[in-house]
């Protein structure tokens, strides 16, 4: 009992429930207590911008020249087109249910993020934009997609330097910096059920049982995008492969429940594997290249949702996006899944860091990590069985999928893998989930 009352989950669900009777039972008097959360908030915003860069800047310039072979590029192919589909369902159906419509903050913006969601304009200065002539001033401001395209770039610039010269003193250095900042937002987060507290508590306060509604209706919301990009997986699948999709709930069943009961990727990995080569009839080949590639880049559920997650903290604030900030929502969501932005810390991080990077209010933040846990078990199903749709979309198109395995006319083993070689990827497939 007493371990389980320590996990950060629990102990992050109870503060919400406390938090949302709390203001419920004492009213308006709880926004006494909302600079606590405020400072919870800023706290973690003061880590965004040197965690990404760092993030970024590592990453491309630690990437080998792996090649890009016919497997590997039916393999990004599918993982991106989905990806793509997935940001547009959860685009499309938070337009229409308005998840975040039952709490508008009469304040409007943040004053010191009111200036990036001023005039519009056209899609030229938009691009203009994206690159800034003071990197500092960009740091300073928070402006996030001028900061990721300046740490892209020297990311790669770094990557040939470092091949050309095999010194590699810079990435180690800022590799190092990277998990001091992760270390910090993991001290951070230490607090993070007092600091959701004293944020629910005034919002429930303020807005009464509506907080309920509009956690239920994200949660609704969520689950109904899951459903339909599942559904249009199979649909896919099945067009492409010509196989009985009748049989998909028996061969998926046992990493479904692994995955849901769990939350992660990470754990459910060695399942899935030997689930698509013994059940499903995906070579060995192709399993362990595609399936480890989509514990990186193949979080379709976390796309669904970190879109969502735009589309609800617009509507709290009062916000009409532009057709150009849904598509930068749209991109960031699939960056973030594809491992290029790596932004680990949780979920609340990458919340804030969506939030930040297009400048919408931060007020019914707290509001989506209380409810993370049940999302987590939407993201991670879509995570791990849209990895093995791919899988047999690539064995397919490779011609290795094995239909007699399919059916159950003949028997393979997989083979063993090896776990530890692997955490770097299970470390960033949980972060996703």
């Amino acid at each position: 009992m007493r371990k389980a009352l320590s996990h950060p989950a629990v102990q992050i669900g109870a503060a919400s429930i406390l938090g949302i009777v709390f203001g419920l039972v004492v009213g308006e008097w709880a926004g006494n207590i909302k600079f606590i959360g405020d400072l919870f908030i800023r706290l973690i915003q003061m880590a965004i911008v040197p965690l990404v860069m760092t993030s970024v800047i590592v990453a491309t310039g630690s990437m080998g020249g792996s090649g890009m072979g016919k497997m590997a590029f039916h393999t990004f192919k599918w993982m991106i087109g989905f990806s793509v589909v997935a940001a547009v369902v959860a685009w499309i159906l938070s337009s229409v249910i308005q998840p975040g419509a039952g709490i508008v903050f009469t304040g409007g913006l943040d004053p010191t993020l009111a200036d990036k969601v001023g005039e519009t304009s056209g899609w030229q200065e938009t691009l203009v934009g994206f690159v800034s002539t003071n990197i500092f001033s960009a740091m300073s401001l928070a402006e996030m997609v001028p900061i990721i395209v300046f740490s892209l770039l020297f990311g790669v610039a770094l990557n040939a330097y470092a091949a050309t010269t095999g010194n590699r003193t810079i990435v180690e250095f800022l590799d190092q910096i990277q998990q001091v900042v992760i270390a910090l937002i993991r001290i951070v987060m230490r607090i993070a059920p007092i600091g959701i507290f004293c944020l629910l508590a005034p919002l429930a306060g303020t807005v009464g049982f509506g907080v309920v509604t509009s956690g239920l209706k994200y949660l609704g919301t969520t689950l109904l995008g899951v459903v339909i990009v599942t559904v249009i997986f199979v649909l896919v699948v099945t067009a492409l492969t010509r196989l009985n999709p009748a049989l998909l709930p028996s061969k998926l069943g046992g990493q479904t429940l692994i995955a849901i009961t769990t939350t992660s990727s990470a754990v459910t990995f060695p399942t899935v594997l030997k689930t698509a080569i013994e059940k499903i009839g995906v070579s060995q080949r192709v399993a362990n290249f595609t399936l480890s590639v989509g514990l990186t880049m193949g979080s379709y559920g976390a796309v669904l949702n970190y879109m969502i997650v735009v589309m609800f903290l617009a509507q709290t604030g009062g916000v009409e996006l532009t057709f150009p900030q849904i598509a930068m929502g749209m991109a960031l969501a699939i960056l973030l899944n594809m491992g290029t932005i790596t932004v680990p810390g949780g979920f609340p991080v990458v919340a804030m860091f969506l939030g930040t990077s297009l400048g919408l209010p931060l007020e019914a933040v707290g509001l989506l990590i209380a409810v993370d846990w049940f999302t987590g078990i939407f993201r991670t199903f879509l995570n791990v069985n849209g990895d093995s749709f791919v899988a047999m979309l690539v064995s397919s198109k490779m011609g290795e999928l094995d239909r007699d395995v399919y059916y159950g006319v003949t028997t393979v083993e997989a083979d063993e893998i090896d776990m530890e070689a692997m955490d770097a990827q299970f470390a960033k497939a949980d972060a996703a989930d």
